[in-house]
């Protein structure tokens, strides 16, 4: 249920780094247990554990992982710091933008119950709203370009998984309310 884990887990899968998957049940709260408020004071999910070192919040866990394990290509997270700095750009806009109206429209239309919430219409609106300027902003500024990628890229990026395991989370929409928020936003849909 959580974009920000479903980013951390595929990573890691297409670079093969080698993990423990620990599932951690929202809906049964289990991200307010002790013994994950030791590894995560903030009782968010996603977080790693590699060795000693504890470390959370999707977009920091990316860039780690994309810099300590020697196999990870540099396309993820490049060296050079001009391309370093835009992909930062495009993870920071996405949780102020893209992330806040999709997780409002997405949690209050569908998924509500499933957390012990109840479903609110008037804030799923209001988060279609974002998502669907945020999808306008990511075609018209963040998609431009001849490559495929985030950034004109032809390899993706952490950005890149990201932003796609954002999208993803509107797959538990019907398909009247998916289509509606994706059909105008082709570059999105691919």
């Amino acid at each position: 249920m959580s974009q920000p884990s479903r980013a951390v887990v595929l990573f890691c899968k297409l670079n093969r780094i080698d993990f423990v998957e620990i599932k951690v049940d929202l809906s049964k709260r289990q991200h307010l247990s002790p013994e994950f408020t030791e590894i995560n004071p903030m009782q968010l999910v996603p977080a790693i554990v590699d060795g000693r070192f504890k470390l959370f919040v999707n977009h920091a866990i990316l860039i780690y992982l994309a810099c300590v394990f020697p196999g990870v290509a540099d396309h993820w997270y490049p060296a050079d710091l001009f391309k370093r700095a835009k992909i930062q750009s495009v993870l920071d806009w996405h949780h102020t933008s893209l992330r806040r109206g999709a997780v409002m429209f997405v949690l209050n239309k569908a998924l509500g119950p499933a957390l012990g919430r109840p479903l609110n219409l008037e804030l799923a609106a209001e988060g279609e709203k974002i998502l669907t300027a945020s999808l306008s902003k990511l075609e018209s500024f963040w998609l431009k370009g001849s490559g495929k990628f985030l950034l004109g890229g032809n390899q993706p990026s952490i950005a890149d998984i990201s932003l796609v395991c954002e999208l993803m989370q509107l797959e538990v929409m019907d398909d009247i309310d998916r289509n509606r928020v994706l059909s105008p936003h082709k570059k999105s849909r691919m």
